[in-house]
């Protein structure tokens, strides 16, 4: 099976993106650019990014600069498993800037793209057995904007 590269749709600023995600996640590099050309059918002026290929942490991504007539919605997001509470606060706070938080380890990032910010230990409290205990987690998680794993662990208590 071919691999899936996500196509992430910006104005112009495809570029900045690529380089601010890369900052944010660490591992990861552009693979490409690719310029518009004399008299583009999008309108985008030659010379300008077109697209650029980026990896992140292995999976790679595109960004192209399209125009603004499509825009990122809650409809698609990225999850971000998070190892423990630092990496949470790590990624929050590193999208969060210039963004907008939502609820329930939800985020949009300054450029409006869509992420779920979620520690692991989550997944696990909601995956218990104990019924009653997932549904506390669940409760306790859903009056969260950033998850915090100390409270979801007294929920479950």
């Amino acid at each position: 099976m071919p691999s899936i590269t996500p196509c992430l749709w910006f104005d112009t600023q495809a570029e900045e993106a690529a380089q601010f995600y890369i900052s944010v996640f660490g591992k990861g590099k552009i693979i490409g650019i690719e310029r518009y050309g004399e008299g583009s059918p999008s309108g985008q002026p030659a010379g300008s990014v077109m697209t650029v290929v980026f990896e992140l942490d292995g999976q790679r991504f595109t960004g192209l600069n399209g125009g603004p007539m499509f825009t990122f919605s809650e409809a698609v997001s990225f999850e971000i498993p998070c190892a423990d509470q630092a990496e949470v606060d790590h990624y929050w706070s590193a999208l969060t800037e210039g963004g907008e938080e939502s609820q329930c380890g939800w985020l949009k990032d300054k450029f409006g793209l869509s992420w779920q910010v979620v520690p692991n230990r989550l997944i696990e409290l909601m995956q218990d057995p104990d019924r009653a205990k997932a549904q506390r987690v669940m409760d306790a998680m859903m009056q969260m904007k950033k998850i915090d794993v100390a409270e979801l662990e007294r929920a479950a208590l």
